[in-house]
């Protein structure tokens, strides 16, 4: 009896040891990605395997689903251990990312595989936005390939400052030396453009096991590591323990009155208790005075811990302000130069106004300028005033407040961001903050005596704007110049904006594709803006097809200060009317993007007043629109 007992003692004593030894280990988290087909499942599936990372009855599977759904003629395919989705099978490709945990003696990983196909890139945006390392595939047989430079740019430009060239395949080229080197050649080449610090070149066969656990004798003239060798031994993520503290609040934590805690997660550095912190934007300083995890009570915390931190004293923090170290705070600003990729089927307009999500902040922010975007295979700098799908470039971004920043290169999770359509909900880009423009920080508004109040009061009304939208042909012009003539006669200041005089003018510079739109309408609303401010009722008739625009308009006003008229009409009526014989010339194909024939109009949701201009005459119309404001 007391035999077996020291036997259960022996054995829970090793299984304590070897819990204590894993918890010990670090974590490196590398992503795989390459072109279509160069083997990057096949590669994380063989690690695993080799590894021994997988149960005896995963293994039965794998064999038997092989025989079923694999492309190696019945034998193994590793690739399969990864591949989880039925499409893949079927199609033999990666289109999600698929993320495996598995660990050896010496370090614990996370590896994402990305999909190689090129509307996919979005996704691999997601996979190596966390990674610290990427493994980039080439198939030997093939060669550097537009997809290989398009991960190997996205890597670098999400900050991956390791990368291991894996040129697999090898047993397709004989492991023949020469090509090894021609393709080495070859991709260092447009990699001396790219941030990396290190590129590793190794040669593989995952399919066979070549260099990826155990040295290979068949490439007895290459002396580097083993793909598992290097991994278990590159150092990475010093940069961020080794940073000042920051600490973006997720949540104010009152369980009680006695009790205010700030919870997160430490996103660089490290913090002790009594150590002076600062809160940004705010700038108010104080001490910390616990650190809480659960029911510990904790000396300090560093990177990716999530505690929660008390203060000595009360301050004003919110969800979204950054706990940050007091002698060495980072930037606050609102204005950015940023890099942004793409990842939605919706367009981005230069004007168009989205939510940002900067750490635990959402913010409004607009997409103001687009630099230029990539061209993936030169590199080269294109101008363009959209982004599509997948496209990467520079922009600028203004926010409507300023929020604590760091550059992305400095520390990832102060400088990351996503951008998220306020209808959909969909994330339709990811981006990284370059940094801060000047004019962000060092322009003021300039107070001036007369303002908005005096100027009211010498005209004798308030300024408004009566912002009337609808087809063309649905009475915006009409009804908004009656309607200035009865208040010019009640001696209201007015100005009316039409939307063809103001082309003649102040946007004479802009067509009709949807992007010119968004920015018609951004330079009328400012416009508008300063004519409210001067005291000015002012009518606006614009067609403003597009929602986003119509609300970033309704948000530089006061409550009071903006009237949407919508004039609801039916495509039909509009068409029969045709004053101009636009609808005439648009049906012909003589005038692309017209507004409900090749592009949208999305009606308004929210409009103050709906006037049906098939049923009401004009004086009706304009009575209404007296009656409403």
């Amino acid at each position: 009896m007391s035999e077996a007992l020291s036997v259960e003692a022996e054995l829970e004593a090793r299984v304590d040891e070897y819990i204590a030894t894993q918890s010990g280990l670090d974590l490196l988290r590398f992503i795989t990605c390459g072109s279509v087909d160069d083997g990057k499942s096949t590669l994380i599936g063989r690690m695993l395997y080799e590894a021994q990372m997988i149960f005896e009855d995963q293994v039965t599977a794998l064999r038997a689903d092989s025989k079923k759904q694999g492309t190696q003629g019945g034998e193994i395919d590793f690739a399969l251990l990864v591949d989880g989705l039925a499409a893949e099978r079927e199609q033999g490709i990666t289109i999600d990312v698929a993320y495996r945990f598995f660990n050896t003696d010496h370090r614990k990983f996370i590896v994402a595989d990305t999909p190689g196909h090129e509307q996919y890139t979005r996704n691999m945006v997601t996979g190596a936005s966390t990674a610290d390392v990427a493994v980039i595939l080439v198939d030997a047989s093939q060669g550097v390939l537009t997809q290989t430079r398009r991960h190997s740019f996205i890597a670098s430009l999400l900050g991956i400052r390791h990368v291991v060239l894996a040129i697999n395949k090898m047993d397709l080229v004989d492991f023949d030396k020469i090509v090894f080197d021609d393709i080495l050649s070859n991709y260092m080449e447009f990699a001396r453009q790219l941030d990396f610090k290190t590129v590793t070149a190794i040669p593989l066969s995952a399919l066979l096991g070549d260099n990826v656990i155990e040295r290979s004798r068949r490439t007895a003239w290459y002396s580097g590591p083993t793909l598992l060798g290097y991994l278990e031994t590159v150092e990475v993520r010093t940069a961020q323990l080794e940073h000042p503290f920051r600490f973006p609040v997720q949540w104010v934590n009152r369980p009680h009155a006695d009790f205010r805690g700030y919870a997160g997660t430490v996103v660089a550095g490290a913090i002790r208790t009594g150590q002076e912190v600062r809160v940004l934007p705010s700038g108010e300083v104080a001490k910390v005075a616990d650190i809480v995890l659960y029911k510990d009570h904790l000396d300090s915390a560093i990177v990716d811990q999530a505690v929660t931190i008390t203060l000595d004293r009360e301050v004003d923090v919110s969800r979204g302000d950054v706990l940050v170290a007091a002698d060495d705070p980072c930037e606050v600003s609102d204005q950015f130069d940023a890099s942004l990729v793409w990842m939605d089927q919706e367009h981005g307009f230069i004007g168009r106004s989205y939510w940002l999500m900067l750490g635990t902040t959402r913010i409004n922010a607009t997409l103001t300028e687009i630099k230029h975007k990539y061209n993936i295979n030169t590199l080269e700098e294109m101008s363009s005033h959209e982004f599509e799908l997948n496209e990467i470039g520079r922009v600028t971004l203004s926010f409507d407040k300023a929020v604590p920043f760091e550059a992305y290169k400095d520390c990832a999770g102060m400088g990351s961001f996503v951008l998220v359509d306020r209808y959909s909900h969909a994330t339709v880009a990811a981006g990284m903050i370059n940094f801060a423009l000047r004019r962000a920080k060092n322009v003021h508004r300039q107070a001036l005596t007369v303002d908005k109040e005096a100027r009211a009061k010498l005209h004798g009304h308030e300024g408004k704007v009566l912002w009337f939208t609808g087809l063309s042909g649905s009475g915006k012009s009409t009804i908004a110049n009656a309607t200035e003539q009865v208040l010019h006669a009640r001696g209201i200041c007015t100005y009316v904006l039409d939307g063809d005089n103001i082309r003649h003018g102040l946007n004479k510079d802009l067509g009709f594709t949807d992007a010119d739109r968004v920015e018609n309408i951004r330079r009328v609303a400012e416009v508008a803006k300063l004519m409210v401010d001067a005291g000015l009722v002012v009518l606006t008739a614009f067609i403003s097809p597009f929602r986003s625009e119509r609300d970033m308009a309704r948000a530089l006003f006061d409550a009071d200060e903006f009237v949407e008229v919508y004039l609801d009409v039916s495509l039909d009526v509009a068409e029969e009317r045709d004053p101009k014989g636009l609808y005439k010339k648009a049906r012909k194909g003589e005038l692309p993007h017209f507004t409900g024939i090749d592009s949208a109009y999305e009606e308004p949701e929210t409009a103050e007043l709906i006037l049906s201009t098939k049923d009401l005459s004009v004086e009706q119309c304009v009575e209404r629109v007296l009656e409403l404001i």
